[in-house]
């Protein structure tokens, strides 16, 4: 079970209003939840001219971007990223952008947040959220996300067993913060994200939308010992469904950018 505390919500209360074409929440799936990464071995890529292009063949079914899997000789305590927000087109479907700490090499534990995007007969929604997986996700009903807003996300583990989610919208100068105490799942720190991902609801893969591109900046994982990486040099990390390579991702220093591509 999880422990949470509300600490606080800043809301500039009817202020911004969505504009017409988007509405303020996604029709949300039941479960909804993010999952660990969910490895594919590359020979079972049968999409080889994309696969040829791609020069680190790192696939998943359910995350894209950029990965650190235990940086050498310390851990991690905070993921920070800054995006502009997408508006996602055909097919019908979903995709959430979020950073996280662990997941990847270690599967038994996730603090994460972020914003996910809905995409339903032309209709654009968003939604933000939290989670400490394997817990489900929480969603923040106070704030307003649009296309075009630039969101930072930021986690903060202040230990294994406590931390905290924030969103905030540069944008409309709304923040939403969740303080969380999670005993019974303790994090390894060993793993730092800046995702896409094909989440779950009802205990599937949810219908995958064109998220467009997404570009992380001011991107940074804060280590234990002192000190930050940006995901230059990390893993990265390419959706993968139905033997077709879904996304592309390229990453800098300070920044990474993760793009859907299109069926040719």
């Amino acid at each position: 079970m999880l422990f949470a505390t509300w600490i606080s919500t800043f809301l500039l209360a009817g202020a911004f209003a969505a504009p017409e074409g988007h509405v303020r929440r996604s029709r949300r799936p039941a479960g909804r939840q993010t999952n660990p990464l969910q490895r594919i071995q590359s020979t079972h890529v049968s999409d080889a001219s994309a696969a040829s292009n791609i020069s680190h063949a790192v696939y998943s079914s359910n995350w894209a971007g950029a990965v650190w899997n235990t940086y050498p000789a310390d851990s991690f305590h905070k993921v920070t990223g800054t995006f502009t927000v997408p508006t996602p087109g055909p097919p019908d479907g979903y995709a959430a952008v979020w950073v996280g700490i662990d997941g990847s090499t270690c599967p038994t534990a996730i603090l994460q947040t972020g914003v996910d995007m809905h995409f339903e007969n032309g209709v654009v929604a968003y939604d933000a959220w939290y989670e400490w997986f394997p817990d489900r996700s929480y969603y923040f009903d106070d704030i307003i996300i649009n296309s075009g807003d630039v969101i930072k996300l930021t986690v903060t583990a202040y230990s294994k067993t406590t931390g905290m989610a924030v969103i905030e919208n540069l944008s409309n100068r709304q923040t939403v913060y969740q303080d969380l105490s999670y005993p019974f799942n303790p994090l390894c720190e060993m793993n730092a994200e800046w995702i896409v991902e094909d989440f779950s609801g009802g205990g599937a893969l949810v219908p995958f939308c064109d998220f467009g591109t997404v570009t992380f900046r001011d991107a940074y994982a804060y280590l234990n010992g002192g000190g930050y990486v940006t995901p230059h040099g990390s893993t990265e990390m390419d959706i993968v469904q139905f033997g077709r390579v879904l996304t592309s991702v390229k990453e800098s220093a300070g920044a990474v950018t993760i793009t859907y591509r299109k069926e040719l």
